[in-house]
């Protein structure tokens, strides 16, 4: 006999899974069948019960989306005390006549002992919670849930950005981007579903109050009809056991709208409710002062409760001097430890020669608290952030980022060095967060307007609960720390080929050497000078091109090294050898490419143009007028593009793609210039705009 293997093994299929669908199938059965009064006790008590386990799981959850599930909760535990009311109607219709214990204990205790036994008192305090529950926390609610779900959709692109930002400048990884992208999913979708949850807890608050109207007015008929009994004798019975069923499902429907109105009310922190209570609530010591000091007046007024007025004084009075105390103690500064005397001055000597610092960012003295960790400071962390990102991209290690204060500086300002040079500078406020328009959002924002330093989008410094409100007119929010970040990523980017030199490149080829000696052995030096391979890397980093495929290159410069030694020609060969990377790293893996050519009666005059360059041994130059016309022409046509949202590049010969590379580089930072021996054969071409036509 042939053995048939299953997929899975089913002795591991947990008993836990089954528990949610066998609960639903308990519940639409406790619809139909009828129940004894014991377990009507016990329906009720585990009703209650995980009422409670839900407000307490709601007290001590830090974040509203820890319990995704809360919506389907709420509909299961609607359906739940539905399906009791149900069941205890039908017992209390059937055998009410026979006295109040007909409905179970639980039933029969809060219709005698919350209430006293008096159905006219059970009536009021029935309405007062169902005001309760229906007009205050459900209303608000639902209310809260529906402003959230809105605001929480508008701000989707302008958080979706934010990430976007936060990766492009390394501060997250791909993989920190997904979690972050997914978590803006889930919270719109919890918000939503959230705002339709609140309405069964707001239908459930209806059907209790029609459900008594329903239970005293068919008690009555069936106890006087039916039974022969007084009015006033059913009127004690059916009222009774209707209240009681009323109460005992009105309080659980209460803990539950209440865990509602928590989920949607509360913030995101990293302290559950209790500790922020504590921490917001009771963090002013002259709040409990002079909360102390009235309480003390009221309790010195003839005919107040002394006891219980000046207890409370004195009890807010200790708690205020006991904070205060704590808050003192915190702020302490520690005992200076003595300086040493000063040591006699010592000859001078080449260490005292302070070497420049390959990357440099100076900060204004405002700035200090971003780059200090003992004040929260975060800047260090994006920096290093930064640097690994890049370094994974560009294929080499980023040399350190040197940060020191600079009193020169205007207190905001903050600049950026190569080697000594200013590259970039700008000015954050460290006290706001900086709303960046990315060209899509809807509306004015109070602030001090600015400029996005890396980019040089319009901005606005805006105040920190600001935020929200931001996201949801469409802009992008960033901190100080990720806007000098971001700026510091985008000048390493554009001046990556002068962070690599001889030192760099020996460790990229002693790295080589490790997987493929024999390559390393046979380039450098007896193929290639180390000179001519700094170069080489150089242009490719100059253009935007990763050395990560350090392999390639250099199998390409071992196979071409001998017909020229001349860098520029060695790129050429390089660049088509790493074609395949290129056009992934600019179009990702689409089959077609939108290209931008030139007319071939442009082409013909540049093809001229070089010639007659190289026949003078001079430098390749256009002619004034023309290069104007091929400069408007290139922004014009690469605007259309980055308007839809394409990449833009230019698709030329191999012989002037270096040329005109050198042309655009500056003008169009975005403007990629390929050659056509660098496209894979297995693209296609799409021509999206032809210059000179």
């Amino acid at each position: 006999m042939q053995q048939i293997t299953l997929p899975f093994d089913t002795r591991k299929i947990s008993a836990i899974g089954i528990g949610t669908p066998v609960l639903l199938v308990v519940i639409f059965g406790m619809m139909v069948v009828p129940l004894p009064p014991f377990l009507l006790d016990v329906f009720f008590t585990f009703n209650i019960s995980l009422a409670l386990v839900v407000l307490l799981m709601v007290v001590y959850t830090r974040r509203p989306l820890e319990l995704s599930v809360f919506p389907t909760v709420l509909l299961i535990t609607t359906l739940l005390r539905l399906a009791l009311n149900i069941a205890s109607t039908r017992v209390v219709l059937l055998h009410g006549h026979t006295g109040p214990d007909a409905a179970g204990k639980v039933i029969e205790s809060f219709g005698q002992f919350v209430v006293g036994g008096n159905y006219t008192v059970g009536l009021v305090v029935f309405a007062i919670l169902i005001i309760i529950n229906f007009v205050v926390v459900t209303k608000g609610a639902g209310r809260i849930s529906e402003v959230s779900a809105r605001f929480t959709l508008d701000a989707m692109p302008g958080k979706q950005m934010a990430i976007d930002a936060d990766l492009n400048s390394g501060l997250i990884t791909q993989e920190e981007a997904r979690v972050r992208r997914t978590e803006i999913s889930e919270e719109a979708d919890f918000y939503g579903s959230m705002d339709g949850a609140s309405k069964f807890v707001r239908g459930d608050a209806i059907a209790g109050l029609l459900i008594l109207v329903i239970n005293i007015l068919g008690g009555l008929a069936i106890g006087t009809l039916q039974h022969d009994l007084t009015l006033a004798t059913a009127a004690q019975y059916y009222t009774l056991l209707t209240i009681g069923d009323g109460l005992v499902a009105q309080i659980p429907a209460l803990l539950l709208s209440t865990s509602a109105a928590m989920v949607v009310s509360r913030v995101s922190t990293s302290h559950d409710i209790g500790q922020q209570v504590i921490a917001q609530l009771f963090q002013n010591p002259k709040a409990l002062y002079v909360t102390a000091g009235v309480m003390g007046l009221m309790g010195t007024i003839p005919g107040m409760p002394h006891v219980a007025f000046l207890t409370l004084a004195a009890i807010s009075a200790g708690s205020a001097y006991l904070m205060e105390q704590k808050r003192t103690a915190a702020l302490t500064p520690e005992p200076a430890v003595p300086t040493e005397a000063p040591q006699e001055m010592r000859e001078l000597g080449w260490e005292d020669v302070v070497p420049i610092d390959s990357i440099g960012l100076e900060v204004g003295y405002r700035l200090i608290p971003l780059v200090d960790r003992n004040q929260g400071g975060e800047l260090m962390d994006r920096i290093k952030g930064v640097r690994k990102k890049l370094s994974q991209e560009l294929g080499f290690l980023v040399p350190p980022v040197h940060i020191r204060d600079n009193l020169e500086l205007n207190p905001n300002a903050y600049r950026v060095t190569f080697m000594g040079v200013v590259v970039g500078e700008s000015e954050v406020h460290p006290d706001r967060d900086m709303a960046i328009n990315p060209g899509k959002s809807y509306g004015e924002l109070p602030g001090v307007k600015g400029k996005d330093p890396a980019f040089g989008l319009d901005s606005v410094w805006i105040e920190r609960n600001q935020r929200e409100r931001a996201q949801s007119l469409g802009y992008t929010v960033v901190d100080p720390s990720t806007v000098v970040a971001t700026h510091l990523s985008h000048l390493l980017q554009q001046h990556a080929q002068e962070l690599l030199g001889r030192e760099e490149t020996q460790k990229l080829l002693d790295n080589l050497g490790k997987s493929a000696p024999k390559l390393v052995e046979e380039l450098v030096p007896k193929t290639l000078d180390l000179g001519v391979l700094v170069k080489v890397l150089q242009n490719l980093l100059a253009e935007k091109v990763s050395i990560r495929d350090i392999r390639t290159i250099a199998e390409s410069l071992a196979e071409h090294a001998g017909r020229s030694q001349e860098p520029g020609v060695l790129t050429a060969f390089v660049r088509a050898r790493l074609g395949r990377a290129i056009v992934q790293d600019i179009f990702g893996v689409a089959a077609e490419l939108p290209v931008i050519t030139l007319s071939p009666e442009l082409e013909q005059i540049l093809q001229q143009t070089i010639k007659m360059a190289d026949a003078e041994h001079g430098a390749a130059g256009f002619e004034p007028g023309l290069a104007d016309r091929i400069h408007h022409a290139l922004i014009q046509t690469a605007q259309r593009q980055m308007a839809n949202g394409q990449p833009v590049a230019l698709l030329v010969t191999p012989n002037l793609r270096p040329v005109l590379a050198q042309f655009v580089r500056h003008i169009i930072p975005d403007l990629r210039v390929l050659a056509f021996n660098e496209i894979p054969e297995q693209k296609q071409i799409r021509i999206v705009g032809t210059i000179g036509a």
